[in-house]
């Protein structure tokens, strides 16, 4: 029988539950507008190459030389005023959470918002989600302080805005809150999904006032799953599983060789940003977080023959700009990844109906390769059916996401946070030797 909880933890768990309400309205707003302005600097990098369709090579000139201004803008401020504003930031959210590194300071939020902005406005091929969950973190995290809790309170005001970040990032409070309990903290218990049910709840009712309440993705209102879904899943599973490999090194390579550069982190970002402007502007739906590309897969826009081109090069970019010493995430980008190889798998599959398998095949393949690559299955599963508003799929993705971690376990594929957060730490010990 469980033991009832005493008034005064109770009354403290009321407490930091509004207080968790409050700080999620005010991540809602910030992350809201962060979306925005993103949102408005991605349909004028579309539009440029149509404004300039007489003038080629002066649109040409436009988007690199404005692309390469912004991300090395971006990287000086991340390098001037606070380098922990690099990257995704999830790493580091976590790292304040185990105790490891201190609270991010209050100056975080205009650096990794503003170079976010610049970062990804230019067409890097990163997410919002990991500024928008850096930010949450840092936001909440000041409530806490604010009023003065203790440590233990303001570390569950911290992990819920972290969760309130990421579902204001893509419209999914529920995989917001899962975030929170299954990749932060790593346990359940009922006083931390209270607070981060609560902190969802509030950025998602801002949100959707400011974006409304559609869905992230467009898909088929209904999918047939038939008796080989589960085994298909299961192989495709294995599939995404080993591109995670393959994935997770790429990322942590490209860091080493960029820490190794003599180039100044400006001079390395406005160097990536020019080659993502040059490609911008001759194939704008290949650069950018992965939204536009993500729906494009999901509607079947690719032929089969293409698909490995366009993985090919996705793949390289997303590396190549997560290497660049700017504000940007991980979770878009390789959403994208994964619909681009389920969608090839799904096309692959003899005797069945092409289009519709493929598409299928798709919203799986996004579970299972997020599941082996952060290794969050739960999360990777509720965030692909809210993005979608289809649960259909649930039992296949399932199989995929199962065989996708089994497959990164045997092969030792460390999550790519704990990897990234690992890095970090060998390299903070190097500079103080």
């Amino acid at each position: 029988m469980e033991t009832p909880s005493p008034p005064s933890e109770l009354r403290g768990l009321f407490s930091l539950g509004a207080v968790s309400l409050l700080a999620g309205v005010a991540v809602g707003a910030l992350c809201g507008s962060f979306r925005l302005i993103l949102d408005a600097a991605g349909r004028m990098r579309m539009a440029i190459p149509e404004w300039f369709a007489e003038r080629p090579l002066l649109g040409l000139a436009i988007m690199v030389v404005g692309a390469a201004l912004a991300t090395g803008l971006a990287a000086y401020l991340v390098r001037r005023f606070v380098p922990a504003a690099v990257g995704s930031g999830i790493p580091h959210v976590e790292s304040v959470i185990d105790g490891d590194e201190p609270p991010s300071p209050p100056l975080l939020l205009p650096v990794k918002f503003i170079g976010g902005m610049l970062a990804m406005g230019a067409g890097l091929a990163l997410g919002r989600e990991g500024p928008s969950v850096q930010m949450g973190a840092t936001l909440a995290h000041q409530f806490g302080r604010y009023l003065r809790y203790d440590w233990r309170d303001q570390q569950s005001l911290l992990a819920a805005g972290a969760g309130a970040g990421l579902a204001a990032a893509f419209n999914a409070p529920l995989a917001g809150a899962a975030f929170v309990l299954e990749e932060l903290l790593r346990r359940f218990d009922m006083r931390h999904a209270t607070i981060a049910l609560g902190a969802s709840v509030g950025a998602i009712s801002v949100v959707r006032l400011l974006l409304g309440p559609e869905p992230e993705l467009r898909v088929a209102t209904h999918y047939p799953v038939g008796p080989l879904d589960v085994p298909l899943g299961l192989a495709l599973g294995a599939a995404t599983g080993l591109a995670s490999l393959a994935y997770n090194r790429a990322i942590l390579r490209a860091l080493d060789i960029a820490d190794r550069s003599p180039w100044p982190a400006e001079a390395k970002a406005a160097l990536v940003g020019a080659g993502v402007g040059a490609i911008g502007f001759l194939a704008p739906d290949l650069v950018g977080g992965g939204d536009n590309l993500t729906q494009k897969t999901l509607d079947g826009a690719y032929a089969l023959d293409a698909l490995p081109l366009v993985f090919a090069l996705r793949f390289a970019l997303g590396v190549v700009s997560y290497a660049a010493g700017t504000p940007g995430g991980l979770f878009a980008p390789l959403l994208a990844l994964g619909a681009e190889i389920g969608l090839f798998f799904g096309l692959m599959i003899p005797g069945e109906d092409g289009p519709t398998t493929g598409m299928k095949f798709a919203l799986i393949g996004m579970a299972s390769f997020f599941a082996a690559v952060v290794r969050a299955p739960l999360t990777g599963m509720i965030l692909i059916t809210e993005m979608t508003d289809n649960s259909q799929l649930l039992l296949p993705m399932l199989a995929a996401c199962f065989s996708a971690m089994a497959i990164a376990a045997v092969c030792r594929n460390e999550p790519i946070y704990d990897a990234l957060k690992d890095r970090s730490a060998r390299l903070a010990r190097r500079a103080e030797t």
